[in-house]
């Protein structure tokens, strides 16, 4: 028998990989599915929490503003990851707002259904440990590219990030079918958005990268990292 289409989706979640289906069906049942729309404010920073999200299609931006009042781009989370964990377990309040970078599709898991779950199926909590773990590594690598003051390894860093998270890998190339807006890029990097455009332009001209349109490839990633990792 074929898995149900919403629990496929589960599968692909990093935190419940693990999981036997009839598993996943209960986890499924216990979610609400919610649409919303390019440019929506899904969380706002310090707002109480009680719920969880998935993503099923679209992707989101996770931000912060600074004390000068600029928008700070922590992460840019795609289909299959989840986001709200964090203020989840400690009871607090958010610690980022998020946004629709597009039209965009979660599930929701409240808080007492999420810590249940937690206690029901262990490899859940070994799996969210996994994560959290990655995350800090990746906040790591963003606050070691924000203190460096060659704009060129700032932007190439951050295309390092959006392509871990976004990227489709492939032949040693990887391909970024939806780059974001060069604005978000700048705000990711601590920079201008013609400073973006300008050293973007630099990489072409090394054949680093290629461009068409929000497509950016590439072209050796194992190159790339070793310059830019």
């Amino acid at each position: 028998m074929a898995p149900i289409p919403e629990v496929s989706i589960l599968r692909e979640v990093p935190l419940f990989s693990e999981l036997k289906e009839d598993d996943l069906e209960v986890i499924m049942q216990m979610t609400v599915r919610r649409a919303y729309n390019k440019s929506t404010l899904i969380v706002l920073e310090e707002a109480s929490a009680d719920t969880l999200y998935i993503i099923e299609t679209g992707s989101v931006k996770i931000t912060r503003l600074n004390e000068e009042g600029r928008e700070v781009i922590l992460a840019l989370l795609g289909s299959a990851e989840f986001f709200g964990e964090m203020a989840l377990l400690d009871g607090q309040g958010r610690s980022a707002n998020v946004m629709a970078l597009e039209d965009t599709i979660l599930y929701t898991l409240n808080r007492r259904d999420f810590l249940d779950v937690l206690h029901r199926f262990p490899s859940i909590s070994i799996q969210l440990l996994r994560e959290m773990t990655l995350r800090l590594r990746k906040s790591d690598q963003q606050i070691k590219s924000l203190s460096l003051s060659d704009a060129e390894h700032r932007i190439g860093i951050t295309l390092n990030r959006i392509a871990e998270d976004m990227g489709i890998f492939k032949m040693g190339k990887v391909v970024i079918s939806k780059l974001p807006y060069q604005q978000d890029i700048a705000n990711m990097a601590g920079t201008s958005r013609e400073t973006v455009s300008r050293m973007l332009k630099n990489l072409e001209a090394k054949g680093l990268v290629q461009r068409e349109g929000h497509r950016l490839t590439i072209n050796d990633y194992s190159a790339f990292t070793r310059i830019f990792g």
